[in-house]
Parts: C-alpha cells; sequence; structure tokens
C-alpha cells in the first residue's frame, strides 16, 4: 500500500540532499522515479533539485496553478512509475496536497515531500500545513543551532543580521538571507532584537 509521506525540518538540514538519495535508491534497483521541485525556487536553476553537498537532478517544475494528480497519472501512463519526490514541498497548496493523496491512494505510487514546516514568523507553510494534517508518514530531519540545541525555527535576516519581524512570507533566499536556530534563540533575536552571526560574521546571541 502507498504511503503519503512528509519529511520535514528548518533550513539546512539536508532535504534535498535526502530526496536526492532516495530517488537514487529507487533508481539503482530499476525503478522509475518522477522528482518535482517548486517553480518559484530558481536559486539552482529552473528545473533542477540540488543538495549543498553537489547532487543533483532534473525535475519537472510546479507551482499553484499545476494539476499534480493529472500530471503524474500522464507520466505514469507513458512510463509506470514507483516514486514520486516533491523538494519544496511547502509552496503546494492545498489542492495540491489533496491530489498527492489520491496520488497514494487511487494509483498506489509512494510520495515523498520535502519541505520547510514553518516560516521565518514561525507559521505554518499552506502546504506543511495539510501534509502534517494528511500525511500518513511524518518525518523530522534535524540540524543543529549555534548553540547546539536542534535548530526547529527559521530566521530572516537583513545585510546587518538583524531579524525580519514582518514581511512577505515567500523570500527566496539561502545562508545569505536565512539562519536555522533553536526556540530560545529564535525568540531572543525577534523580541530583543539580537543580531544573529551568518556564517560567523557577527555577534551571536547568547
Amino acid at each position: 500500500m502507498a504511503q503519503l509521506y512528509f519529511y520535514y525540518s528548518a533550513m539546512n538540514a539536508g532535504k534535498s540532499t535526502s530526496l536526492l538519495q532516495s530517488s537514487y535508491n529507487y533508481q539503482e534497483r530499476g525503478m522509475q522515479t518522477l522528482i518535482f521541485t517548486a517553480e518559484i525556487d530558481d536559486r539552482y536553476g529552473k528545473g533542477k533539485v540540488a543538495s549543498r553537498i553537489g547532487l543533483s537532478s532534473s525535475a519537472a517544475l510546479f507551482n499553484k496553478m499545476t494539476d499534480l494528480y493529472s500530471e503524474i497519472q500522464h507520466a505514469n501512463t507513458l512510463s509506470p512509475l514507483h516514486c514520486i519526490l516533491l523538494d519544496e514541498s511547502q509552496f503546494l497548496t492545498r489542492e495540491q496536497v489533496k491530489q498527492l493523496t489520491y496520488v497514494t491512494d487511487n494509483l498506489n505510487i509512494p510520495v515523498l515531500c520535502y519541505g520547510l514546516r514553518t516560516d521565518f514568523r514561525g507559521e505554518l507553510f499552506e502546504g506543511s500545513r495539510y501534509l502534517l494534517a494528511w500525511a500518513d508518514k511524518l518525518v523530522e530531519l534535524k540540524t543543529v543551532c549555534h548553540c547546539g540545541r536542534k535548530a526547529n525555527m527559521v530566521l530572516r535576516l537583513d545585510a546587518e543580521g538583524q531579524p525580519f519581524h514582518d514581511g512577505a512570507q515567500v523570500v527566496i533566499g539561502g545562508n545569505d538571507q536565512y539562519i536555522s536556530v533553536c526556540r530560545k534563540h529564535y525568540w531572543q533575536a525577534i523580541e530583543q532584537g539580537c543580531k544573529v552571526a551568518i556564517f560567523g560574521s557577527s555577534k551571536k546571541p547568547s
């Protein structure tokens, strides 16, 4: 029985690396995979999933208008698929998460989604909210704060290392704009306006 998985974390926990490894494991056994990534995130080029350790793979693109069920169903008729993998799944809509449940329940194809749980304000993304509600399996991928605790929050920083308190939920960026921290240092940065180190260049919160 196919299942819907949600692998979630803060930034820099190795989500893309894990996705690419999972896809490779299927392909090594002669199985066909289909990878999707968000059209909005073009940091590594359009139609590409890339990890910080140098692994990469081509990928189909999705945006808010993409009918994932129809695309997967069509691809499956051309060549039987054994696994669907989605990077940046926090950008899915409620309807698209519902479509993925149909992929597992009606097409019997496992779906592995990888994404952030919360944004820089500590709020759930739409895709993450419904994946947390509807996925069969939830798997947390862990990374660490500079203090050694588990990093489960994300701060968006300006050029001076000061955290943003508000703004658009989606601003595409990497280590130059975002940093993963534990809950203690997240609230300390937000409430006390502490500078946060980017690559160790600014004063870390105590």
